[in-house]
């Protein structure tokens, strides 16, 4: 199985900019798709950026805009690139690989994911 890891977690204004890297451990060719995904005390893990192996991509509606998902396959490496940041963007961010097909359907969905990283805190403040 994949590992993941994630780096590039912080502290940030509001309003401003910052990356995210996850680098995994292998060739993701078995990969349909990688994603990242966010979780704050008391709430369930949401997505918010998925890229499948043909470069589609799908965002939540509350980061469309603002927040580009990326890959790199020569390094293995997954990006998220932040942009206009809110408060309300703190959370812990994960990297997730799927290597099952329903991903490809359900990219946004947690569960559709069967590899994650150890996560990555991103502090917003206002």
């Amino acid at each position: 199985q994949v590992q993941l890891v994630e780096s590039g977690g912080g502290s940030v204004q509001a309003g401003g900019s910052h990356g995210l890297s996850c680098a995994a451990s292998e060739y993701t060719y078995s990969i349909y798709c990688m994603g990242w995904f966010r979780q704050t005390p008391g709430k369930e893990r949401e997505g918010v950026a998925t890229i499948d192996s043909d470069g589609s991509t799908s965002y939540a509606d509350s980061v469309k805009g603002r927040f580009t998902i990326s890959k790199d396959n020569a390094k293995n490496t997954l990006y998220l690139h932040m942009n206009s940041l809110k408060p309300e963007d703190t959370a812990v961010y994960y990297c997730a690989a799927a290597s099952t097909v329903l991903a490809v359907s359900r990219p946004l969905l947690p569960g559709s994911y069967n590899g994650w990283g150890q996560g990555t805190q991103v502090t917003v403040s206002s």
